[in-house]
């Protein structure tokens, strides 16, 4: 494929972003008309995935292709580097706290087939050995070991966490002014980034903070949304939805940058999230409400790991369409690398994990040689203790670490996780769980162990 013809990529990934948190998913309170308009003109996924429950595994998914339990990378970075004492009776798995860099990650096989490669806001897989820069990008803003920022407001830097001792900042972002929103400058820079890469095909990661906590938005925009609170709605969080309408204006900024600088047609746009919904209190009210699914993030019922996803590709995806099929993060890898033309490399792909979904992009009617999803998170959640789980066709199981019981649903008849059949359906519930074992053998996933 020449250079000219490659078409651009732009990934968008938000962080927290729960499934029903958009307006095409099914959202009440929120108003997300530019994200909509990607799924009518593009297909939107039902059954979509993010391959871990919590922040960085889900990222470096993305990046290798790879099952988060087969990098050993399963919780997010700061845990990782110092993990807290245990407060239950197990320990928590040992989890890597980096992306290593002998994965050859999506920037650098993109790169080497002539991309501009490019990263703006949130990256938090590792430290400063493990940029953006290490891992393939020829430009970095923003992008450090931290997660969430300590203020969406201009400069962007203060002291973090309930210890207050901790100064966090988004480097790369200088000369801002007071009224200054981060979703809004970081969009700002992807747009300055996008006129000087126009000549050639680059590959854009706007990976936006929001709508992690701090919930944080324009004064304005909470007012407008508490002004359309309802007493019926799922979505009782003005804050939140303020910045929602600011992420989606955002979204259609870079769409527009695309259309004024003739791009439009050969650049695919991919938006989806790192993880379900924050379904906790944040300076005493709820955050957001995943309903109809089960929990939120860090749990691995579907609240916790089912995404939106949509997916606009011009003369590719059908206007409006929809798939049903089971898709993961881990299928962004080989799906890009196919777009762009390349197969990346074979030894790195021996361990993919991931699925090319470009003919089911051009039919939304075909079907994946899929069966199985599989999730592993062997560490402690206010929303779970140490679990396993597998999406087995329409099947779910989860295996908890602390007492071994087994959980199984169907979810074909409920969504909600409601109604367990792991002592009804007893040879089932052993069927799915084998495949399960087997998969962690073949991982070699990382168990919790046992305090003394």
């Amino acid at each position: 494929m020449a250079d000219e013809t490659r078409p651009n990529i732009v990934l968008i990934l938000v962080d927290d972003l729960g499934w029903a948190d958009v307006g095409c998913y099914g959202a009440d309170l929120h108003e997300t008309p530019n994200i909509d308009r990607l799924a009518e003109q593009g297909m939107r996924f039902t059954d979509a995935y993010a391959a871990a429950a919590i922040c960085s595994p889900t990222r470096a998914s993305i990046m290798s292709g790879k099952w988060p339990a087969r990098l050993n990378f399963t919780i997010w970075h700061e845990y990782a580097k110092d993990p807290p004492p245990s407060k239950g009776p197990l320990n928590p798995a040992v989890s890597e706290d980096h992306l290593p860099l002998e994965e050859y990650t999506l920037a650098e096989a993109l790169k080497d087939v002539g991309y501009t490669t490019l990263h703006v806001g949130k990256w938090h897989l590792g430290e400063a050995a493990y940029s953006p820069e290490a891992h393939g990008f020829d430009v970095n803003i923003g992008g450090t070991h931290w997660g969430a920022p300590t203020t969406f407001h201009w400069p962007y830097n203060g002291l973090f966490g309930s210890s207050q001792n901790e100064w966090r900042y988004i480097p790369d972002l200088p000369f801002g002014h007071e009224g200054e929103y981060l979703t809004d400058r970081l969009t700002d820079e992807a747009i300055r980034l996008i006129d000087r890469a126009k000549d050639r095909p680059f590959y854009l990661n706007m990976w936006y903070h929001t709508v992690h906590t701090p919930i944080e938005a324009k004064a304005d925009n909470v007012e407008q949304f508490n002004a359309r609170l309802k007493d019926e709605y799922h979505h009782q969080n003005a804050t939140y939805a303020a910045m929602m309408h600011s992420l989606d204006e955002n979204v259609g900024r870079i769409r527009r940058t695309l259309d004024r600088l003739g791009l439009a047609d050969n650049t695919i746009i991919v938006f989806t999230s790192d993880n379900g919904g924050h379904v906790r209190e944040y300076r005493g009210q709820v955050v957001t409400n995943n309903h109809p699914l089960r929990n939120g993030k860090g749990s691995l019922y579907e609240g916790g790991i089912r995404v939106p996803w949509i997916v606009y590709w011009p003369r590719v995806t059908r206007a409006g369409s929809e798939s049903s099929e089971m898709v993961c993060t881990t299928d962004l890898y080989p799906t890009l690398l196919s777009v762009a033309g390349t197969e990346g490399d074979a030894d790195h792909n021996r361990h993919v994990d991931g699925i090319n979904l470009t003919g089911l992009l051009r039919d939304p009617n075909s079907s994946l040689d899929r069966e199985t999803l599989f999730f592993h998170y062997p560490h402690y959640y206010p929303t779970t203790t140490p679990v396993s789980a597998i999406r087995d066709g329409d099947w779910k199981l989860l295996e908890y670490f602390e007492d071994g019981h087994l959980e199984l649903y169907n979810l074909a008849d409920d969504l909600g996780e409601e109604h367990d059949l792991a002592s009804t359906m007893p040879e089932k519930a052993q069927a799915v769980h084998q495949k399960l074992l087997d998969w962690r053998a073949e991982v070699d996933a990382r168990l919790p162990t046992r305090r003394e």
